[in-house]
This record gives C-alpha cells, sequence and structure tokens, in this order.
C-alpha cells in the first residue's frame, strides 16, 4: 500500500497546474493527453482499491489563474496527495516578479497543506538550452529557489526537474520545444514515484546515445519552421492578450474513482 509521510493511504489524488500536469504533449489511448500525473496515477491505483483522481490542470495557466480557480477546488475535494506547479507561464512574460510570484504560491502551498494533505512541488526544468526561456534563465532559477524553500518550511515533497539531465536532452521534448513528450512524461513520472517512495516506477536517470549529426542548412531549416509552426503562434497569443487554454476545461475536474 502507498502511504503519505504522516501514515494516510494515499487513496485519492488531485493535480493542479498547467500544461506540465495537463499532460502536453504525451499522446494518450483516448486521443486525449496522458502525461506524468495520469502515469502516477497510474501506479498508485495499482497498490490502493477505489483510488481516486482528478487532474485541474489547464495549459496556459497563469500563477494567479491556477491559485484562484484549481486550489480552492482541490482544497474542497480533500485528498491524500495534491501536486502543484505552476508559475512557468509568467516567468516567461517580461516584468514577471518571482519574490512576488513566491509570496502567491507560498499562500496556496498553506492553503492546500492546511487540509492535512500530503502536496507534492516541483522545480523547472533548467532553461539553459531552451531558446524562448534561456533569456529568463535567472527568474526561473529564483523562483525555483524560493520553491525550494516553500517546501521545506512547509513541509512538501520536492521533484526537482532542474537536476534531470535526462530532460536537457531534446528528445525528451516535442516540436515545439516548450513540451515534454511521451519519453519526457516517463521520467518525470518516475522522478515522482521515486520521490513518493512508491517502486515499480522505473528509472528516471537517462542516459542517450549520441546524438546524429545535422549538417547546418537542415538545423537552420530546422529552426525556420520551429519559428514559423510554435513561436510566432505563441508571441501572437502574448500580443492579443489570449491563451491556447482560453477554451480548455480540465480533462478530469471531479474526484473519481481511476480507470
Amino acid at each position: 500500500m502507498s502511504a503519505t509521510s504522516n501514515g494516510r493511504a494515499r487513496a485519492s489524488f488531485v493535480a493542479v497546474g498547467d500544461s506540465f500536469t495537463e499532460g502536453l504533449n504525451d499522446p494518450g489511448p483516448d486521443g486525449g493527453f496522458r502525461g506524468w500525473a495520469d502515469r502516477v496515477a497510474e501506479r498508485l491505483a495499482l497498490d490502493e482499491p477505489g483510488f481516486r483522481y482528478a487532474n485541474l490542470a489547464v495549459r496556459g495557466k497563469l500563477l494567479e489563474q491556477v491559485v484562484t480557480d484549481q486550489v480552492p477546488v482541490a482544497v474542497a475535494m480533500r485528498p491524500d496527495l495534491v501536486s502543484f506547479c505552476a508559475g512557468a507561464n509568467d516567468l516567461l512574460r517580461p516584468g514577471a516578479d518571482p519574490d512576488r510570484m513566491a509570496k502567491t504560491f507560498a499562500r496556496a502551498v498553506r492553503e492546500l497543506r492546511a487540509t492535512g494533505a500530503e502536496v507534492l512541488l516541483f522545480t523547472g526544468v533548467d532553461p539553459r538550452d531552451t531558446p524562448i526561456m534561456r533569456r529568463a534563465r535567472g527568474r526561473f532559477a529564483i523562483f525555483y529557489l524560493h520553491v525550494r524553500s516553500i517546501a521545506d518550511l512547509y513541509g512538501c515533497r520536492l521533484v526537482d526537474l532542474w537536476s534531470m539531465q535526462g530532460l536537457r536532452d531534446w528528445r525528451a521534448w516535442s516540436e515545439d520545444r516548450l513540451h515534454m513528450n511521451e519519453e519526457g512524461h516517463r521520467l518525470v513520472a518516475a522522478r515522482v514515484l521515486d520521490v513518493l517512495g512508491v517502486p515499480g516506477g522505473g528509472s528516471w536517470r537517462k542516459e542517450w546515445p549520441p546524438r546524429p549529426v545535422v549538417a547546418p542548412r537542415d538545423r537552420r531549416a530546422e529552426d525556420a519552421r520551429w519559428m514559423r509552426e510554435h513561436l510566432l503562434p505563441w508571441v501572437g497569443r502574448r500580443i492579443r492578450g489570449t491563451s491556447s487554454g482560453d477554451t480548455i476545461t480540465p480533462k478530469r475536474p471531479e474526484l473519481a474513482p481511476y480507470e
């Protein structure tokens, strides 16, 4: 049986956040997205008859939106385990203040911990090699240092993606270079289960084979296609003040038995 740090059985799990937790771009069997949270739920369900799971995450959401729209729902559900990951979409925007964000983040963690739930927090992947994110690397580092401190202060479990070298390889990411692919989500799920002390999740350590050599001309063509198909639409949404998640609803809005 899987149990929390205070001995409670992990009979229910609620996932809160943005596209990372929704599961983009890990294709699921039903035509939607699977993702690391579904993979973790699948493993936890093996140990607990009647296990229940909800995933409230929606792509594109900012930290304040997650805290306002999703956290109160998770609190009302009173699950045994809650995962909370948000803030990356804010940090991509000019003028984002990681210190102010940390106060909002800490308030949400206090509310979740007050229910008695075990809370799972995340640092992000080091954005050094990511074209859009690397210029904001300093903001990301400051915010995730805050997350580490908040996890320590409130007794949360921390999943440190920053240290996962396997996620530094582009083969763990989808074509948009912003969301992990199937293998990336599998590695994160394995790390989460390891942090939770649940066996059978596989290894989160990944040694990739040498990368094939790509001719400079082919590399330039690939970068141009990425800009046309992914970067420019992303910039356009920022200019219009819209989000990829504006018309999206949570894929598992109710805490229900997991099949």
